[in-house]
């Protein structure tokens, strides 16, 4: 696997587009990051100023990108990873244009999209400050490199919410998982936990049915996942369902060898020996970097408008960060989009400003 020079985004040697220079051979993503480290004196990315900078590479933030191209909009695309919470989902049923797609492979047709079909200028980074600036934005890495932008998308999406218990910390990843692990020849033929009654919890369970002896599902309240998926589950011989219980701690010595379990609101405790725990028990709004700037709700969601505009003039959010209805890819796509075109309108309503007062 090869860095990209330009964006940092990992390739595969068999797929990558390549140039020889100074004796070296570079890899890139795309024909658009090889036409700028051609055309970029010193090989250095000198370009720091955009009119929109997008920050996020979930569902939403990448078709924000691909509106954006669209649009030839001067916009820059900075995200940590591609693909967000979507890359876990295997079973992706209700994405339009598919009967059955996972989220691996549809994230793939978005970055296809981004980096071949419209390409648009982007950057495998995180960040990690944003700041109101002279006639907009300024926004820092992780790498501590600074950019300037006059609006801004924010895509952040949402990270896995944990729940605090007793060894929860000391077995991640020696038997506990936040989401679909890709060797799931870690629990081959044993018993497993999973804790949570949402869509994700119940993907956990089908991608473990066949694989794991004993299922063991600990949900405190009803499910909560779409009726068609818990009707697909509720015929597996081998899942025990636990409603109406709490975890209250992880044991073992050097993995994860059991939970304890309590009836909530009485003392009645259960230990149930399992190998793996697989923990989908919501999400939390990457929403910190903007608090400061923007509106948030009691959830931490960054409140929006029909526009996908926030309390700050040119700050603009999309997907599952923010307040929208709905926590779906599919949603988290036409919120991108939505965000685009409200962006392209407020910098041509900028520029119309600009032209009124030099008149």
């Amino acid at each position: 696997m090869h860095r990209d020079p330009v964006c940092n985004m990992p390739v595969k040697e068999g797929e990558a587009l390549t140039i020889e220079c100074d004796g070296r051979t570079f890899y890139f993503c795309s024909e658009g990051c090889r036409d700028i480290f051609m055309k970029t004196e010193a090989r250095t990315l000198e370009r720091r100023a955009f009119d929109l900078i997008i920050i996020g590479g979930g569902p939403a933030g990448l078709t924000a990108g691909v509106y954006a191209a669209t649009l030839k909009m001067d916009a820059f695309l900075i995200t940590g990873d591609l693909g967000g919470q979507a890359i876990d989902s295997t079973r992706i049923e209700n994405y339009m244009g598919y009967d059955f797609i996972t989220g691996p492979e549809l994230i793939e047709k978005f970055k296809h999209q981004l980096t071949r079909s419209y390409y648009l200028r982007h950057l495998m980074s995180k960040v990690e400050k944003v700041e109101a600036a002279e006639g907009g934005f300024r926004v820092t890495t992780s790498d501590l490199e600074q950019y300037t932008a006059r609006t801004l998308i924010v895509a952040t999406g949402m990270t896995r919410r944990r729940l605090g218990v007793k060894g929860e910390e000391r077995f991640q990843r020696r038997g506990i998982f936040y989401g679909n692990i890709q060797d799931l020849g870690f629990v081959q033929g044993e018993d497993v936990a999973v804790i949570g009654g949402g869509n994700s919890a119940l993907q956990m369970v089908e991608n473990l049915h066949t694989v794991a002896r004993r299922i063991h599902l600990i949900h405190p309240s009803t499910l909560s996942a779409d009726p068609v998926v818990i009707e697909r589950i509720s015929g597996y011989k081998n899942l025990f369902r636990y409603q109406g219980y709490t975890v209250t701690e992880f044991e073992g010595e050097s993995s994860l060898t059991g939970v304890k379990i309590r009836k909530m609101g009485e003392r009645e405790t259960l230990n149930l020996a399992v190998r793996g725990a697989f923990i989908a028990i919501g999400l939390e709004p990457n929403s910190s970097i903007v608090s400061h700037l923007v509106d948030l709700n009691d959830r931490g969601e960054i409140v929006i408008n029909p526009d996908c505009s926030t309390s700050h003039p040119g700050i603009f959010a999309a997907g599952d960060v923010t307040d929208a209805f709905g926590k779906r890819i599919i949603i988290a796509s036409g919120e991108g989009a939505k965000a685009a075109l409200a962006a392209r309108r407020y910098l041509l309503g900028l520029r119309r400003k600009e032209t009124k007062s030099k008149a």
